[in-house]
């Protein structure tokens, strides 16, 4: 059983923080959303020794991170653009994955509305 996470409405809908979407990811919206790619390439992640967990969508920013500290070693603060794009694509990436948690809650109690008024 997946760890649960999110309010207590997320628990009554038996959303757990693993769960894969359960519905069209364009489902609710009117206008066309775009399907996230990853833009690093796994044999550049697995060359690099990215390890597993840090192989998301912000990968190909942490590449360069990591190329910058490699070329500019002792002088590291050289890299703090490098640094500050990956921080804030992880954080973009975090506020993302809440808004698609809230979403599928959401449809999910939808659901449930509209599965007992029936």
């Amino acid at each position: 059983m997946g760890q649960i996470l999110g309010s207590f409405n997320a628990r009554n809908v038996d959303l757990y923080m693993n769960d894969k979407p359960t519905f069209e990811h364009q489902e609710g919206f009117e206008f066309d959303r775009k399907q996230r790619e990853m833009i690093a390439k796994e044999e550049d992640l697995i060359s690099a020794r990215i390890p597993p967990k840090f192989r998301d969508y912000c990968a190909h920013y942490l590449l360069d991170y990591q190329v910058c500290r490699y070329q500019k070693m002792p002088m590291l603060y050289k890299c703090a653009h490098e640094k500050h794009a990956y921080l804030n694509c992880e954080h973009e990436d975090y506020v993302l994955r809440m808004k698609e948690f809230e979403r599928e809650r959401r449809l999910r109690l939808r659901e449930n509305r509209l599965v007992s008024a029936a």
